[in-house]
């Protein structure tokens, strides 16, 4: 079946998914995030052009070593940040019963969070924030973090927040997917991932269908080797209660890969990336292992690979977060039970819709969304 006739078939399952009731638990950080451009030249107080590129930024760096430079950083929005809290809005645009723990502000949650905290069913907020400065460009972005916080971020302080392992418990067996995110800066994520399996797993009464738990790593490439391959040990134990997810990027699938030591060719190829995500996979031993490149999005389920295209956007109008939006989509439709390729349409249709408009769709807006890319209308 062709794409646009997949993309019909989608938009009309979806139109029977209406009034759909879901429970998500979703963390386990929090960030401000500043999204900034980089002024090129200052025309006046109120007009600038912008620094387009990585690449030209990173030679305007590279002109100043030995000597010294001033850059200006104009900030074009304050928003919410961080994988969990952005992965949750989404959610929470298309219509889920969330709970979130994580770090959005203490005592008092801080104001970018507080429409997430409306919306949610329960909020567990253990730390304030960390803070981001996401510099933009055309051809993507850099992101230069403040994380002191996320180090109270532990065990000990999850389980007192939500009533001990029975009260973490009684929140994973009621819920349809359970999210862990952004293992890479919280320095105690892995402790807290034991902490699950060696307390709170032995309380699961659920029976019938396991929930899904997805994980985010974002980034890795800053921890050490063994660090990397503990944690894929226990994402993989995950198993004996959940549906394990793990969600990567390009760059974090061959990272892993290289951890794994998976050979693959540098060529950034359709046929290569098959070959590694099926690789990883295997290595994994879970549910899915899905992979978000720039203009496509796959996965493997039960051993099958499935592959899909994008709609891709030459000039976006915001960036930051549109992974976070692709795995909403995608988790949201594995949640409701739709087939793999669906789930990837779903995904990658609900990041075009970001990208194009620095904001989550609702269920009716990416339902729009779905409708016109399939008969080509989705500007690019």
């Amino acid at each position: 079946m062709n794409q646009p006739e997949s993309l019909k078939n989608l938009s009309a399952v979806l139109e029977n998914k209406r009034g759909f009731k879901l429970s998500m638990t979703i963390g386990l950080d929090g960030f401000v995030d500043e999204i900034v451009h980089l002024v090129d030249k200052r025309l006046d107080y109120a007009n600038y052009t912008r620094i387009p590129t990585i690449a030209e930024w990173g030679a305007r760096i590279s002109r100043a070593a030995g000597l010294s430079t001033n850059m200006e950083m104009v900030t074009v929005q304050t928003k919410l940040g961080g994988n969990g809290p952005i992965l949750s809005n989404a959610l929470l645009e298309y219509g889920v019963e969330l709970t979130y723990v994580g770090n959005l502000g203490k005592p008092d949650i801080h104001p970018v969070f507080k429409p997430l905290a409306e919306k949610a069913k329960a909020v567990y907020s253990i730390a304030n924030p960390g803070h981001t400065d996401a510099a933009e460009f055309e051809d993507g972005k850099v992101m230069l973090g403040k994380h002191f916080t996320l180090k109270e971020i532990t065990w000990d302080a999850m389980k007192e927040a939500m009533g001990g392992a029975p009260g973490i418990a009684k929140v994973a067996d009621e819920c349809n997917l359970f999210g862990m995110e952004n293992w890479t800066m919280l320095p105690h994520m892995s402790s807290i991932w034991q902490g699950m399996i060696d307390e709170v797993f032995p309380l699961m009464t659920r029976t019938g269908d396991k929930p899904l738990a997805f994980f985010d790593l974002a980034d890795p490439e800053k921890r050490a080797k063994e660090d990397i391959l503990a944690a894929m040990k226990l994402i993989g134990q995950f198993e004996a209660k959940f549906r394990a997810v793990l969600g990567l990027n390009e760059k974090e699938l061959y990272e892993i890969a290289d951890v794994f030591g998976i050979t693959y060719e540098n060529d950034q190829s359709p046929a290569t990336l098959k070959k590694t995500t099926l690789a990883v996979y295997e290595k994994m031993g879970i549910y899915c292992l899905v992979v978000h490149p720039v203009h496509t999005a796959c996965c493997v389920i039960g051993g099958q690979y499935y592959d899909v295209s994008g709609p891709y956007c030459a000039k976006p109008v915001l960036t930051t977060g549109a992974g976070d939006n692709f795995n909403a989509g995608f988790c949201l439709g594995l949640s409701l039970g739709l087939e793999p390729l669906q789930a990837l349409l779903l995904g990658v249709s609900t990041s075009g819709f970001y990208v194009r408009n620095a904001h989550s769709p609702t269920f009716e807006q990416v339902i729009d969304f779905i409708g016109k890319w399939s008969e080509g209308k989705v500007s690019a």
